[in-house]
């Protein structure tokens, strides 16, 4: 079931990406025009024109990020003592380590660069990283984990400490597979992920059971008032295809019955501690 989970997934996000819908409608315009169907192909190619020039002009995929980030904030204030810090993988390159035979990084670096930093501050628990190839063709790539081993460890947390996870394809084995992993079934962990994946993140640890402290990292979006005329395309872009692949993912994940609720939101306990 999992399997099919997954393999659908891939072919809707192959189907409905922002820049797959673009290829798709530029297909059908094509087909409309040889067909001879003009007024049609016009309306759509004039819709497209309106969208690609939205994108271009104007951060408007910060509106599809901007919730998704700001739906749990930073904590303010840590506990004492946790049971261990969870990193949720993705800031690896698997593909790219494979081929030049060394650690490459992307843009979600920030999540190793905050686990370091929080090691050093609980130093004596462990963390635990998991994430592996969510390529529907590679599936083999790096099972023993040596690429977030080596990004972890040059990160400055020590080798001893680290538990690595190299099974999950996607967010909900990533705690499926840590679940037995976990040093305490009822501890409590601090999550770290990137802001854009922490509501999905949370939704399914709650699913499982696993007690978390969301700890987002990798901010992408602008608050409203640093938002302005740039005409960025590729920056716009960047941000769209992450922003539209999440709201897709927790609505999936909602139906299929895999977290607690469409858009999680933060426990009471955790709003009355940040007002205090």
């Amino acid at each position: 079931m999992e399997n099919q989970f997954f393999l659908l997934s891939k072919i809707i996000w192959g189907l409905l990406s922002p820049s797959s819908l673009m290829i798709w409608l530029l297909i059908l315009v094509s087909l409309l025009l040889w067909l001879n169907y003009i007024q049609a192909a016009r309306r759509i190619i004039t819709l497209m024109s309106l969208a690609g020039f939205s994108m271009l002009a104007y951060p408007v995929s910060d509106y599809l990020m901007y919730p998704l980030e700001t739906r749990f904030a930073l904590p303010e204030d840590l506990p004492d003592n946790v049971d261990g810090i969870i990193v949720l993988g993705g800031a690896e390159k698997l593909k790219l380590s494979m081929s030049w035979k060394q650690a490459e990084v992307g843009e979600a670096a920030e999540r190793i660069l905050k686990a370091a930093e929080l090691s050093r501050r609980y130093p004596d628990v462990p963390v635990i990283y998991t994430g592996g190839s969510n390529l529907v063709q590679m599936q083999n790539l790096d099972t023993q984990g040596s690429v977030s081993q080596t990004l972890l460890t040059q990160a400055g947390i020590d080798k001893q400490r680290l538990i690595i996870e190299t099974q999950a394809r996607n967010t909900a084995e990533n705690f499926f597979y840590i679940k037995p992993l976990l040093p305490k079934q009822q501890g409590n962990y601090i999550l770290v992920t990137s802001a854009f994946h922490i509501p999905r993140s949370v939704g399914i640890a709650r699913k499982l059971g696993i007690d978390v402290i969301p700890y987002p990292v990798d901010y992408r979006s602008s608050r409203p008032d640093e938002r302005y005329w740039d005409f960025d395309l590729f920056d716009h872009l960047q941000v769209l295809e992450p922003a539209w692949h999440e709201w897709l993912g927790l609505t999936a994940y909602f139906v299929t019955g895999k977290t607690s609720a469409w858009l999680p939101k933060p426990k009471q306990s955790d709003i009355q501690t940040e007002q205090e």
